[in-house]
């Protein structure tokens, strides 16, 4: 096996502490020289997580003229001309922004750390002014352009979404710093603000209307994250000892490996993108486990799909106009947007003629992980219960024990609470679909997102089994929906067993009623 002694830099988001402790780097910069030749003032949005840092943290390096850190990159070729110039790097996400005051505590600690380099003039007193002096006398005693980076510029905006008094008295705030940047571009050579969302319509942006927005551009599409190019390239060592960890081929752990993490795209022609904090932890670890999802679970986006009544099945293939991407989201009506910003949901498929977008969940990582957070918002259970329940109906299916199962699922809705405020139809389907959804965790399950498709097909080793539901109706005609459909006939060529089963949820007892199985 080939040996790779590299680190890989789990928690590591400075270039030059990545560069001195022989960790693994994702040789970006080729991309990062394209963006400096190419424009001066940029924005980019990507999800948490996803090495937005460690990409200003990079620029950072480079523009301090730090060559030696670039040995061996495709910077160290590209570059002729290493140039030394002041660079104002400010970081947004260390901090939670529960009240005005803590913005400006955080915004007077960065601009005073500046100010013992450059000076302060007496009259100088708003944050505006300050930041302007400071960027002016930067240019003035160095001979050089300023180079300003803004990590995570939309972390006190995103940190009150819930509070909007609080969240205007914070935008008021950013803006008033934001705004030189504009009137003194000529003192800049570089700007770059990083973030999860652009709030498109806020002073904030009509301040700095210049910036070129690269979030959906192809050619910048790679610019963080990990490509299926780079991680078979640059990562093969790693993948090998997973695939021995986990007694599996090499291959049958790439496809795993693809499953698991990959599947986002940032554009219209973006290349498989995989999520680089999940692909090092679980590299790292030798284990296929959820490391994205489980450092933060989306409570305010879950609560936001329940209050606009966000039909949560279409979330597997839904389609948004090119607008959308751009809708603000300081008043968040429309859950799409921040949906893709977040990562929860991501491109896969645009149909030129429309100008429309098709949106996914990008993998099972995120499918599962917010599945599972979905449901105790639907049934009232601690996880930990859904999940015995699960396994539980899959072991009883993996015995050819059927009445089981469906006495399980009977017992399972009975002990919903009967209080719900939800009692409809629909509420009772979107509980089966994420049920089976959290199923498709251990076997291969189809769950219906368009018509012509039978509501649940569950595949196992010997037996392919196709569920239709039906709501205060009988088993009967379910499986005569099943047939008339022709549900089952894709499945029965592999030489599996084809197991139809009708089953009628009724809504007097909340629960499923009569079930009838056929094959």
């Amino acid at each position: 096996m080939e040996t790779d002694c590299r680190r890989y830099p789990i928690g590591i988001q400075d270039f030059e502490q990545l560069r001195n402790n022989n960790c693994v780097y994702i040789d970006k910069t080729e991309l990062i020289y394209n963006m400096t030749h190419s424009d001066r003032v940029y924005f980019l949005s990507r999800p948490r997580r996803f090495g937005k840092s460690l990409l200003v943290s990079t620029l950072e390096a480079y523009f301090l003229g730090k060559k030696h850190l670039f040995e061996g990159l495709a910077m160290e070729r590209l570059e002729t001309e290493w140039t030394e110039y002041p660079v104002l790097h400010m970081d947004f996400s260390g901090s939670k922004y529960t009240e005005a005051d803590k913005l400006r505590e955080v915004l007077n600690i960065e601009i005073s750390r500046w100010e013992e380099l450059y000076g302060r003039k007496e009259d100088e007193i708003s944050f505006s002014n300050r930041f302007q002096g400071v960027i002016q006398r930067a240019y003035q005693k160095t001979g050089k352009q300023v180079v300003v980076l803004v990590d995570e510029y939309d972390s006190p905006l995103l940190d009150t979404n819930s509070d909007p008094a609080l969240q205007k008295e914070l935008r008021n705030i950013v803006r008033d710093f934001f705004s030189p940047l504009k009137k003194n571009g000529r003192y800049l050579r570089f700007l770059l603000l990083t973030g999860i969302s652009k709030f498109s319509q806020l002073s904030i942006f009509s301040e700095l209307n210049n910036l070129q927005n690269i979030s959906m551009r192809d050619d910048f599409s790679a610019i963080c994250g990990i490509t299926e190019s780079e991680l078979l390239t640059q990562l093969q060592p790693g993948i090998r000892r997973m695939a021995e960890a986990n007694n599996e081929t090499y291959e049958e752990a790439c496809a795993h490996l693809k499953k698991q993490y990959d599947g986002y795209h940032f554009s219209k022609n973006c290349e498989d993108i995989y999520n680089p904090f999940s692909l090092f932890n679980a590299l790292n670890a030798r284990e296929y486990k959820n490391f994205w999802f489980s450092t933060g679970t989306p409570t305010f986006l879950i609560e936001l799909l329940q209050n606009v009544q966000f039909d949560v099945r279409m979330m597997d293939g839904m389609t948004a106009m090119d607008d959308q991407f751009d809708t603000p989201t300081e008043v968040i009506t429309d859950p799409i947007p921040v949906l893709y910003q977040s990562g929860y949901l991501t491109i896969k498929g645009y149909d030129p003629m429309f100008n429309s977008y098709t949106l996914a969940y990008p993998n099972s990582e995120v499918r599962y992980g917010f599945t599972e957070a979905l449901l105790p918002r639907y049934v009232h259970r601690f996880p930990r219960e859904n999940s015995f329940y699960i396994i539980s109906f899959l072991q009883d299916l993996m015995k050819g024990d059927i009445e089981s199962c469906l006495e399980r699922t009977r017992s399972f809705f009975a002990s919903i609470p009967h209080d719900l405020e939800n009692k409809t139809e629909k509420h009772y389907q979107t509980i089966f679909y994420l049920l089976f959804r959290l199923m498709g965790q251990y076997v291969d399950v189809e769950v219906k997102s368009a018509v012509g498709r039978a509501d649940v097909v569950l595949k196992l080793s010997d037996a392919v089994y196709v569920f239709e539901f039906k709501y205060d109706s009988t088993p009967e005609e379910a499986l005569a929906q099943i047939e008339s459909k022709n549900y089952a006939i894709p499945y029965q060529p592999d030489g599996r067993r084809v197991v139809k089963i009708g089953v009628n949820f009724d809504s007097a007892t909340r629960t499923i009623g009569e079930w009838k199985v056929v094959g």
